[in-house]
């Protein structure tokens, strides 16, 4: 589990881009998104600069990361 906190999330329209971005590159992939806390939680066999990048690809910023 990687958890990036990532900047410009503000909206349910936000929470379905960043989700859709992330399943593009790894359709299997457990996403979750808190808006108040601006984090995105991710279960993936991608690594993380790739779920980076697909969150950058989506028009967010990823500010920092941690992985569980």
């Amino acid at each position: 589990m990687t958890e990036f906190e990532v900047q410009g999330m503000s909206c349910q329209h936000c929470v379905a881009a960043v989700t859709r971005s992330i399943q593009e590159i790894d359709p299997q992939a457990q996403v979750r998104v808190d808006l108040e806390r601006g984090t995105v939680a991710v279960e993936s066999t991608q690594t993380e600069q790739a779920l980076k990048d697909a969150i950058d690809d989506a028009g967010y910023t990823v500010v920092g990361a941690a992985s569980a």
